[in-house]
């Protein structure tokens, strides 16, 4: 029989009593069973990435073309991944756990994608732990389990290099809620500091779990039903937990705005913010549902008819007041809907950050809550009507198998670049970054007229889309068509100066015309722009060498040296410069 939490003695005192059931031994066993059963299915959908290559979006930055992270842990690296807001955001934990990968595999993406895949069935696994703690229900936490670790729209978040952090962070948040519930067993101080540090190292996984201390307080509504301890209390008691939620939330927020990847309010207005948030509230739901046409890229749409924002903000409404109306009776509707709505605040577009409408991997965690109020309301049914528990069974059984081979399926499209973006541009229309990375990946295949082909596509959708005015000028280059190469470069320049890629590739066009002096001065400025741009510096080097500037160039050589080691070639034009140096010196008496 389960126990309560929360309850009181007749004197009013609050016992002391653990959560969830005296678990007997076949119920353990069933509890065994549930887990090497979700560890070895995990494991057998996603092996497959062992083979899979890293994708030519994001995966560059974070870890292939990322020194700090190339070089294993190191003093320098540590203090970098604590102390910087590369990609937009500020989690250290996840740089580190990078940087661990690269000190044992070094840059092998079959072993990095099986980390992930083992933080991601870890997670599943202790989702499945807490909901059998707090619930008693073995099947119904089984089954909420198994959806979190093999639907295919979790799949983003396991097959992608890059998204690290989604795994460690949601590993970090189930953990939290665990000695969370160790916490309410026993409340005390060192219990409620454990709390703290594990919900600390889940922010700096990734700032998405801001949310955490309110998913909390769902939880004590349902199933740890702790509201008889007075709304008062149980609000005090997270507000050191939404102290840390506001710290991270902000250094978030201005390392977003530093990054250039916070959408003005002047380009995209609240009113607009809100109705496509509202859609994208909607549309998850659907993926959820139906996950057919899953894409690694969703163009954001300014103009959206408006009957989809006022049909989706309708039925979102209506699913809430009935959600309210059922916390008597049927609390796990509404911790489990509302679970989903707040857990998905952060992302869903009310902050414009990047060019995206919506992500299948900000559904990682939000869609536990919607496995909730699915599986006990199924449960629930089934309670009132007996009679349909072969028909719910199956359908479970139904919905599982399906996410196997649909996980599968889309596991597969993971394989590399090409895959992935050509499946992604099948099912979206205008989207210009699909076309713009795919042109990468043609364009490093040495397919220069494919590759040219995407990136003057991605400019004929996005006319101000300066990475493909920036590719294409590369691709060009490549084909000895400098002239044309450095009106692209200078397009992108135009558009946007401040950015220190901008500057890099138009620096190498004028070089490659000749023209060392202005090459000098947009290297120059991708330096000023990016102090540790290994690249810039080498480059600037030299062109200082060209121009007989020897000193500036070994200085230049030097400190690309010292931020990328392994950088190809540097070691031997800095030693060439330096010979040019003794060279030309005066000799003495």
């Amino acid at each position: 029989m389960a126990r309560s939490v929360g309850a009181r003695d007749k004197a009013g005192s609050e016992k002391v009593e653990a959560v969830g059931p005296v678990t007997p031994a076949p119920a353990r066993r069933r509890e065994w069973l549930v887990c090497v059963a979700l560890l070895l299915v995990t494991f057998a959908v996603y092996f497959q990435v062992r083979t899979h290559e890293f994708i030519l979006y994001d995966d560059p930055d974070y870890v292939t073309s990322n020194p700090h992270v190339r070089a294993g842990l190191t003093v320098d690296g540590l203090v970098w991944a604590v102390a910087n807001s590369d990609a937009g955001n500020w989690f250290p934990l996840t740089w580190v756990s990078h940087m661990v990968d690269c000190q044992i595999f070094g840059v092998s993406s079959g072993a990095i994608h099986l980390v992930n895949v083992f933080y991601h069935a870890l997670a599943a696994l202790l989702l499945f732990l807490v909901l059998r703690r707090m619930t008693g229900a073995v099947w119904r936490s089984a089954f909420v389990a198994f959806l979190f670790a093999l639907h295919p729209l979790h799949t983003e978040s396991v097959a992608w290099v890059a998204e690290r952090k989604d795994v460690l962070s949601a590993l970090l948040w189930f953990l939290a809620i665990w000695v969370y519930l160790r916490y309410v067993e026993r409340p005390g101080w060192r219990r409620y500091l454990t709390v703290a540090v594990v919900f600390s190292l889940g922010l700096m996984a990734k700032s998405m779990l801001v949310t955490l201390p309110l998913a909390l307080l769902l939880l004590d509504v349902w199933p740890l039903r702790r509201t008889g301890l007075g709304r008062r209390r149980l609000i005090l008691e997270k507000v050191p937990l939404l102290a840390l939620s506001l710290a991270v939330g902000l250094t978030t927020y201005l390392a977003q705005r530093q990054s250039h990847f916070v959408v003005s309010f002047a380009l995209v207005p609240l009113s607009q913010r809100v109705g496509s948030a509202l859609v994208a509230y909607a549309a998850y739901v659907g993926d959820m549902l139906w996950p057919a046409r899953l894409a690694v890229f969703y163009p954001f749409v300014l103009h959206l008819p408006l009957w989809q924002p006022v049909a989706a903000g309708s039925a979102i409404l209506a699913v809430s007041i009935l959600a309210v109306r059922s916390v008597g009776r049927r609390p796990y509707l509404a911790v489990g809907w509302f679970w989903y709505l707040l857990t998905l605040t952060p992302v869903i577009g009310l902050v414009q950050v990047g060019a995206q409408a919506r992500a299948d991997r900000y559904t990682y965690i939000p869609m536990v809550g919607l496995s909730i109020a699915l599986a006990w309301g199924a449960a629930g049914l089934v309670k009132r009507r007996p009679g349909l528990k072969p028909a719910v069974t199956a359908a479970a059984v139904a919905v599982c198998l399906a996410c196997v081979a649909l996980t599968w399926r889309q596991v597969g499209y993971w394989r590399d670049t090409i895959t992935l973006f050509q499946r992604s541009l099948s099912v979206t229309s205008g989207n210009y970054i699909g076309y713009n990375v795919l042109g990468l990946a043609f364009r490093d295949k040495g397919r220069l007229d494919e590759a040219i082909a995407n990136f003057q596509e991605a400019i004929r959708i996005s006319p101000n889309y300066e990475d493909a005015h920036v590719n294409l000028a590369q691709a060009l280059l490549r084909q000895g068509r400098t002239g044309e190469s450095l009106d692209q470069a200078a397009a992108a320049a135009h558009l946007q100066p401040e950015d220190e890629e901008v500057q890099y590739n138009l620096g190498t066009s004028l070089a490659q015309e000749g023209r060392f002096e202005e090459a000098i001065e947009a290297f120059r400025a991708a330096v000023r722009l990016k102090p540790d741009y290994a690249k810039a510096h080498a480059n600037l080097g030299s062109a200082l060498a060209v121009l007989g500037r020897l000193d500036e160039a070994i200085a230049e050589f030097t400190e690309a040296l010292r931020i990328d080691p392994g950088m190809a070639g540097v070691r031997e034009e800095l030693d060439g410069a330096v010979e040019m140096r003794q060279q030309s010196a005066p000799k003495g008496r």
